[in-house]
């Protein structure tokens, strides 16, 4: 019953499917504006570098490997570009280059709610595989205070998921200025495609929350379902 329990589909199959639809959304917005060349003809790398001298950013710009892998490390202030971001001149790629610069400005000044997330990381590395083992330990031996200390280990990665909407959406709301700000978008139509592309990725950390939401509420379920037996 435990490892086939029908309420497993109930929370996460609407999760999963939500997640499979926002992913090809996201990979649809990016193929579309990735065919669109920007009127500033740079490409993602040299968009990047424009963008942080004009911000007096300490960042060193390099390529990876990967499909959209793009990140910001603020441990070595790396800016990862991938393959296609880094060298394509879409409107795509600069938008993907300009929301990652947006963390980077956010660790140069300290923006609180990316401290936050960041924080939680060593919490979220242990919860994710210490969390559901207590769970289980404690609904096989019935040991119900040792299932609610799993559940509170692993709500950390609910937290992480709740902390990175914001942080996400700031990013993307400097992406915007900057591209703007430097002239490096022009006119509506690269504007609508800026706005399209990051509001398309926002929906994955939104949907990211929704799972890791769902997943805590089955194991929840299943504790409560334990200590209703006992009783």
């Amino acid at each position: 019953m435990l490892f086939f329990d029908p309420r497993y589909m109930i929370f996460m199959l609407p999760a999963m499917l939500l997640m499979m639809v926002v992913q090809a959304y996201v990979s649809s917005a990016y193929k579309k504006w990735s065919r669109v060349p920007a009127q500033s003809r740079m490409s993602g790398a040299q968009a990047a570098q424009r963008l942080i001298s004009a911000g007096g950013l300490d960042v060193t710009i390099q390529g990876i490997g990967g499909n959209l892998t793009d990140h910001y490390d603020p441990r070595n202030k790396v800016l990862s570009l991938s393959q296609g971001v880094y060298e394509g001149q879409s409107v795509a790629s600069i938008a993907v280059a300009a929301h990652e610069l947006g963390h980077a400005m956010q660790d140069q000044e300290g923006y609180l709610p990316l401290r936050f997330r960041s924080a939680l990381v060593p919490a979220v590395n242990i919860g994710s595989y210490l969390g559901w083992i207590l769970i289980i330990l404690g609904l096989l031996l019935r040991q119900m205070s040792l299932a609610w200390v799993g559940v509170l280990v692993f709500s950390a990665g609910a937290v992480f998921a709740l902390a990175t909407v914001p942080v996400e959406l700031n990013a993307s709301a400097r992406a915007k200025k900057l591209l703007v700000d430097t002239g490096l978008i022009i006119g509506e139509d690269e504007s609508r495609g800026v706005s399209n592309v990051l509001n398309a990725a926002a929906l994955t950390y939104i949907a990211a929350l929704i799972t890791a939401v769902m997943q805590l509420l089955y194991f929840v379920s299943l504790v409560l379902g334990m200590g209703g037996r006992r009783r």
